[in-house]
């Protein structure tokens, strides 16, 4: 892990972890790092002394930010405002599939095959396949699409 202040264009300045320099760069190339104070992109590492340690220490006391300033910082903006606005497109998308169609879960293929093949009356569906079987159900025809889970999801 190493920790990097971070100044933005405004002069607003953070401290931030990261699992090394690398995590940084690729972070900042993809825009999510923002300054926590004014959500400005333009963000770069500021130029930092490095700690070095000789013999004891006594142990190093807290900073605190100035009276008034701490009820002001707030944690870092990691998504921006378009972010936001596909967060809620998604989520929008996938309220509007789950109302809308039959979940059928591991019957899925086979029931769209039946479909596909006018075996079963055409209706929405949805369900779980491995992609083994949605690259079969592409090649016979079949029209599907994936639909991503909510971040939530995954915790």
């Amino acid at each position: 892990m190493i920790k990097f202040v971070l100044r933005c264009s405004e002069g607003h300045e953070a401290e931030s972890w990261f699992h090394d320099g690398a995590a940084y760069d690729h972070q900042a190339r993809l825009g999510l790092i923002r300054c926590p104070v004014c959500g400005s992109s333009s963000v770069a590492k500021a130029i930092m002394a490095p700690a070095l340690v000789r013999g004891e220490r006594a142990p190093e006391t807290p900073k605190r930010p100035p009276a008034g300033e701490a009820e002001s910082l707030q944690p870092p903006a990691v998504f921006c405002a378009a972010d936001e606005k596909l967060r809620a497109l998604m989520k929008e998308f996938r309220r509007r599939v789950l109302e809308e169609t039959v979940d059928l879960g591991d019957k899925f293929v086979e029931e769209a095959l039946k479909i596909e093949s006018g075996e079963a009356p055409d209706r929405a569906i949805r369900g779980q396949a491995s992609a083994r079987d949605v690259r079969m159900l592409l090649e016979e025809g079949v029209r599907v699409l994936p639909v991503p889970r909510a971040p939530g999801d995954f915790n």
